[in-house]
């Protein structure tokens, strides 16, 4: 690991080669205002900028710091291929660029893609991979269009709860040699009753007499081995059994990983792909109004985690902030996460795996209005991508794939359900083993999702708890608005999945943006007493199996975290993990 490179770390940790290239660093840039850029010749002129890649232009990191419209950005990196990949083809990959991206490699366009939160690959062939690459980036990104772009601001400043804007490229770029027939991103399947993992990995190219071996090992002794020949499907599948005395489970705060390899052979015997990964044992499962891990009632002590940085916007700036993000959460009793209108990046997953930690999955949503048919179609692709990257994370155990829908114009109320019941679809059918939410918050409008929840930010304890008291007769708390219709309550598991979001910044100066839910309390103590006073309704409640408190961190203008935005300690982590970490009327 070269530590003068910006985000040296192995990306995708889930799927891991020997061989490869962080291409990230210095590259030349160039700010296309109009989006003309191409009709004037970019593609072949020398840019006046230099960024710092994997930063977002609008970041101090990226060594740009520009957080205006960006219309269209470019960027060009050239760079020597390795005498030892000679003969290989060459996987580009791009983990993140924000929105639209074309990508061309020697004056030769190889890929587009469409989406800010999911990774995408050009492929280039042995023929073409030698000497100097030169690749040139042209990310297309107009923030007043109808795009789902989370919590990134259509207006010029931050407002509300929207924040900076991300353009272009903001997750790592990297390179790595594969011969003509390899290995794609293995697809895990923990079974626990029948004591095995079913891995599917999908060959490209394969070829005749190709045969797939997947090795299964924990704590470095071998459990078991299969193989599968190449050509008995479009996705091999091999089952790997696990013996009675070798089965671990991967629990809530207790990570037990065990490790995987695979092995690409071709008819003569030789290897010709290999890779490691890893995978967890659990089970989830939805049944009444019970949400149980691996048999098991855990209460799950969300905090909303939007993964924003001061310095970096959507980019952590280094793997060790994303391992302190989850155990800042842990230190406040929090057991778990809602990853909050963001794909959030691959390592930040394999981190929660190591350490226990749940996550609901989600996808940036916001501002893919409904009703567009085109901005539909481009959603469910995108969310899809984020599924079938991180359907083989444990920590992993719900999808959102909405949040907080309105049903508020009556000529476009069945485009809104038909909407919803695709995202949905394409959700469960992408991943069977996982309960989705239709829509976190507001309008329900799936009879068949697996999880019901509420949005509700009232500060009164008392009121709070009048809200809440009818759901043992399943009679659960709505937001209490006309254009948020519903359908009704059909026993599945509630939570109420925001919540809290209690203004407190007493560093924030008179003329700073400031706000919260509720008014902001006039001492520390006071935010401890109502604090204590919304949890412990929920923690008292046994049809609740859980909460989602907003938020980890104060985000800009919006200071209601548990922590500043710079991480710093705002209060008493004892005290607010000891609220917290009693156990749950759920639990009993």
């Amino acid at each position: 690991m070269n530590s003068s490179i910006p985000r040296p770390e192995y990306p995708r940790p889930h799927f891991v080669r020997n061989e490869w290239m962080c291409l990230n660093g210095e590259w030349e840039f160039e700010i296309d205002v109009g989006n003309s850029g191409f009709d004037r010749g970019l593609l072949h002129t020398a840019f006046s900028k230099a960024i710092t890649v994997p930063f977002a232009p609008e970041s101090v990191l990226s060594g740009i710091g520009i957080t205006d419209f960006l219309n269209a950005v470019w960027y060009r990196l050239r760079v020597k291929v390795p005498e030892a990949w000679a003969g290989k083809n060459i996987l580009l990959h791009f983990q993140a660029v924000d929105y639209d991206a074309t990508v061309w490699i020697n004056g030769k366009e190889y890929v587009r893609h469409r989406g800010g939160f999911t990774p995408f690959c050009c492929e280039i062939p042995a023929t073409a991979a030698t000497g100097e690459l030169e690749i040139v980036v042209r990310a297309q990104d107009d923030h007043k269009q109808n795009t789902p772009k989370g919590k990134q601001t259509v207006t010029y400043a931050n407002s509300g709860c929207c924040y900076t804007r991300t353009t272009g490229i903001w997750q790592t770029v990297w390179m790595e040699p594969v011969a003509g027939s390899h290995l794609q991103r293995p697809k895990i399947t923990p079974d626990v009753a029948g004591r095995r993992f079913l891995a599917e990995i999908p060959v490209k190219h394969p070829q005749a007499g190709e045969n797939l071996s997947v090795a299964l090992s924990y704590n470095g002794k071998m459990i078991t081995s299969a193989s599968a020949p190449v050509g008995t499907g479009m996705t091999p599948t091999v089952v790997l059994p696990i013996p009675q005395e070798d089965l671990h489970l991967w629990q809530p705060g207790a990570a037990v990983l065990y490790d995987l390899s695979y092995t690409l052979i071709d008819a003569g015997g030789k290897i010709i792909d290999s890779a490691t990964g890893y995978a967890g044992m659990r089970e989830i499962a939805v049944i009444g109004k019970q949400f149980l891990i691996n048999g098991q009632k855990v209460f799950q002590r969300q905090v909303l985690d939007q993964g924003y940085y001061a310095d970096g916007i959507m980019t952590a700036p280094t793997d060790q902030a994303l391992i302190d993000d989850i155990q800042l959460s842990l230190d406040a009793g929090f057991n778990s996460a809602r990853l909050h209108q963001k794909v959030f990046e691959e390592r930040f997953l394999y981190h929660a795996d190591r350490m226990g930690y749940l996550v609901w999955g989600e996808f940036g949503d916001w501002g893919g209005f409904w009703g567009k048919r085109p901005v539909l179609t481009s959603m469910i692709a995108q969310w899809m991508e984020a599924v079938v990257r991180d359907y083989s994370h444990p920590s992993i155990i719900g999808w959102c794939p909405l949040n907080e829908t309105h049903d508020i114009q009556k000529d476009t109320a069945s485009e809104h359900d038909c909407q919803m019941l695709a995202m949905v679809l394409a959700t469960k059918a992408a991943d069977p083993t996982r309960p989705v939410l239709d829509t976190s918050g507001y309008s329900h409008r799936v009879p068949f999702a697996d999880i019901y929840d509420s949005h509700d930010y009232e500060q009164d304890p008392a009121v709070f708890a009048q809200h809440h008291e009818k759901l043992s007769q399943d009679d659960p708390y709505l937001t209490p608005d006309r254009n948020f219709n519903s359908i009704p309550y059909n026993g599945q598991p509630y939570f109420v999945s925001e919540f809290g979001g209690i203004w407190w910044n007493p560093k924030a100066a008179a003329d700073e943006p400031s706000w919260g839910y509720g008014g902001r309390p006039q001492s520390e103590e006071e935010f401890y007493e109502r604090f204590t006073g919304l949890c412990n309704v929920l923690l008292d409640n046994p049809d609740m199996f859980g909460y989602c408190y907003t938020q980890l961190t104060d985000v800009f203008q919006e200071q209601n975290g548990i922590y500043h935005f710079d991480r710093s300690t705002k209060f008493d982590m004892n005290r607010i993990r000891q609220i917290q970490t009693r156990t749950a009327a759920y639990e009993k």
